[in-house]
């Protein structure tokens, strides 16, 4: 039975999948063998890796007769089966999924420590990724969780929220392990999704661009690249095959995508071009300068006395020109606007031939560019807008992702 008392009846939803199951050292450590039953009788192929701290509260031949696989402790054993390493199960992973999470395991996925097997393994998956916290509710509620869950939100993670009730120290509030069956369905429903977009091929724009005035100055934006390389690297891990065209960033390249450098609209615009006729969507997440200096001076300008005109000259409208091209091809463009959010990101939808617009309110421009958060709201050609609430930014793209999975992509196979 799970903790609801509702009974999670046997399927084949999940049959050919490999999961990997973390159990750290929280007293709800007993739970992750439920956890580790139900998802083996939905047909998946589970390894359960413990910590130290857990293996005093739960033992590891409890998990081998639930799985079939014997559970993973310490990173030096030797592997006990020809077919499986513990070097190539990170590789293998469909899904990773840790619950019950302490506040120490947490801190240590946030700042990158990999000091065991499952934090090494954690540093190691390229699959979706799920942590279920549980612990005493004055430590989850403390600021040092809080930031630890948000950036382990930025890195992919998708957390299984803590229910509020009696913990076992006796304390009540915020922290108990969330319901067994609301694991189960929320790992199940990460691996529907997770290839998705096997085959899809993506041409992503992304960070801003530079236009030089002399060999050392330009005019760019404040774009941080972020968002765009959240799509990116979300879109690869649902199966896609990703180009991304990036301005500079300096952000780390997503896994398995390729990356083609640009510096000024121009190079972008060319790179773009030579490329969308192989794409089946164009996510235009770059924020692509409109001017650039008409003449770029071959010396650096010296400071003068009086003022100084540059003039400035339209640069070519990449999101137009893909738009007159459009065909078959789904187009999706952004809108960062600081007033009349959604008549302005409509009339930019339908001018430039858009399937959808994400729109962003720059009002209040900190809490946009360079932020790991993100607040946007989806207007598609047609339909209502879908006015999100504020998430990170690789949870923003999964939820752009799901969008196009789930109307854009499933309308243009139903054609």
């Amino acid at each position: 039975m799970s903790q609801s008392g509702a009974k999670l009846k046997s399927g084949s939803e999940a049959a050919g999948k490999t999961i990997i199951l973390g159990v750290s050292g929280s007293i709800a450590a007993y739970k992750a063998a439920e956890i580790a039953s139900a998802l083996v009788q939905k047909g998946a192929d589970v390894h359960v890796i413990m910590t130290a701290a857990a293996c005093n509260l739960v033992g590891a031949a409890t998990f081998r007769a639930i799985t079939g696989n014997p559970a993973i402790i310490n990173m030096w054993d030797e592997p006990q089966t020809e077919e499986i390493s513990h070097v190539s199960l990170s590789d293998r992973a469909d899904l990773m999924l840790i619950a019950p999470a302490t506040a120490n395991i947490i801190a240590k996925l946030a700042v990158g420590i990999a000091d065991d097997m499952l934090t090494t393994s954690a540093l190691a998956v390229r699959c979706p990724m799920l942590i279920a916290p549980a612990m005493n509710p004055r430590m989850y509620s403390h600021k040092t969780v809080a930031e630890n869950l948000g950036k382990l939100r930025s890195f992919g993670w998708k957390i299984i929220e803590p229910e509020f009730g009696r913990t076992a120290c006796g304390d009540v509030g915020l922290g108990r392990l969330a319901d067994i069956e609301t694991i189960v369905n929320t790992a199940l429903n990460a691996l529907k999704k997770s290839q998705d977009l096997e085959g899809v091929r993506i041409l992503v724009t992304a960070g801003p661009t530079r236009e030089p005035i002399d060999p050392v100055r330009f005019v760019s934006n404040f774009s941080s690249g972020k968002m765009g390389y959240a799509i990116a690297e979300a879109a690869s891990a649902r199966g896609a095959d990703v180009v991304l065209v990036s301005g500079p960033t300096g952000l780390p390249v997503p896994p398995a995508v390729e990356l083609i450098n640009v510096e000024t609209a121009k190079e972008m615009f060319e790179a773009v071009m030579s490329r969308i006729d192989n794409a089946q969507v164009f996510i235009s997440a770059a924020a692509v300068a409109d001017y650039t200096p008409t003449k770029r001076s071959p010396q650096k300008i010296k400071k003068k006395n009086e003022n100084i005109t540059i003039e400035m000259c339209r640069t070519e409208d990449i999101l137009k020109r893909v738009g007159d091209k459009k065909g078959d091809r789904i187009i999706v463009g952004f809108a960062a606007e600081t007033e009349n959010l959604i008549e302005n990101a409509e009339k930019k939808l339908m001018e430039k031939n858009l399937d959808l617009i994400v729109g962003n309110d720059i009002s209040k421009p900190k809490e946009v560019f360079g932020s790991d958060t993100n607040k946007i709201i989806l207007i598609p050609r047609k339909g209502q807008p879908i006015d999100l609430p504020k998430m990170s930014k690789r949870e923003a793209a999964d939820a752009l992702l799901d969008y196009i999975a789930a109307n854009l992509l499933k309308r243009r196979r139903q054609k």
